[in-house]
């Protein structure tokens, strides 16, 4: 058997690999209406998954949308005012965008950081430091 042959058989072998996207993906907003407020149901999910701490995206949120929020008792976020999903996953986009994916290489392995009085996203990927504003 020659190089082509053994090269066209391992092709042929080896399990078909998608590019599916990448690995990295925000949670949609479950958001729903209770009152004169809006219930952001998996506000604590979407932190964990994007590896930021809960008050620093309500934060953002409460800035943005320019409205008072809070975290109940079950980790959702209640923002005062009514908010329809497409806006809240609008605003989230823009936190991912600023704060979580790296300018440099895109990856979502980041954490901010404090250094001199400073808050820099740090990249774990590849090593980039940039700063960010304080939303």
């Amino acid at each position: 058997m020659d190089y082509e042959d053994q090269l066209d058989r391992a092709l042929a072998e080896s399990p078909d690999v998608s590019d599916a996207g990448s690995r990295f993906e925000v949670p949609s907003p479950e958001v729903r209406q209770e009152g004169n407020a809006t219930v952001y149901e998996n506000f604590a999910a979407t932190c964990d998954r994007l590896n930021r701490e809960p008050n620093s995206l309500l934060k953002y949120l409460q800035s943005t949308l320019g409205t008072s929020a809070s975290i109940d008792e079950t980790g959702r976020a209640r923002l005062t005012g009514s908010f329809d999903r497409s806006r809240v996953a609008a605003v989230l986009d823009d936190f991912v965008e600023e704060l979580v994916l790296c300018p440099e290489c895109g990856s979502p392995d980041t954490h901010l950081v404090e250094e001199h009085d400073a808050r820099l996203l740090k990249c774990d990927a590849c090593g980039a430091r940039s700063s960010v504003s304080d939303a």
